[in-house]
């Protein structure tokens, strides 16, 4: 099992350098399947330049002792932004959502809602029925922002 903890410190210093906030590293597949997804961002967002400029950075020093030994062989790095739906995996990244719309995915149902607040533990939800829940972090099997075009198309006129 690769330690993404490890790789976190190896890429996090070059993505500082770069003037960049390291959102999120995850790996995926075994084998030659192996992928590195590294998401980096920064206050109004980042461009594909950005993206390349740091892939060009972070793939030696992910190649460099000691990281290589825990890749530990061949692996494909993607490097991106989080986008506008973008993953909720900690604390911090439900804290950074507050006020967006969010979806759920919990055992046996999904919920959907504005995110009212976040804290080490939980976080609270306007559900779109009306409803408000609070929901510790250990029921959620997965979330994520919502891009809600209508809202945006709106928000325009």
């Amino acid at each position: 099992m690769t330690d993404v903890a490890a790789i976190v410190a190896a890429v996090e210093p070059v993505v500082g350098a770069l003037g960049l906030d390291l959102y999120d590293v995850e790996v995926t597949g075994s084998g030659r399947a192996k992928v590195v997804r590294v998401l980096v961002d920064r206050e109004g967002g980042v461009d594909l330049d950005t993206v390349g400029r740091a892939a060009e950075q972070i793939s030696p020093a992910l190649d460099s002792e000691p990281f290589a030994r825990v890749i530990n062989g061949a692996y494909a790095l993607e490097v991106s932004s989080p986008g506008l739906e973008r993953p909720l995996r900690r604390p911090d990244h439900f804290r950074g959502a507050v006020g967006s719309t969010v979806s759920v995915k919990l055992p046996g149902r999904r919920v959907r809602g504005v995110l009212l607040a976040a804290d080490d533990e939980a976080l609270d939800l306007a559900l779109d029925d009306g409803t408000a829940e609070r929901i510790p972090y250990s029921e959620v099997a997965q979330a994520r922002t919502v891009f809600e075009w209508g809202a945006e198309k709106a928000a325009k006129r």
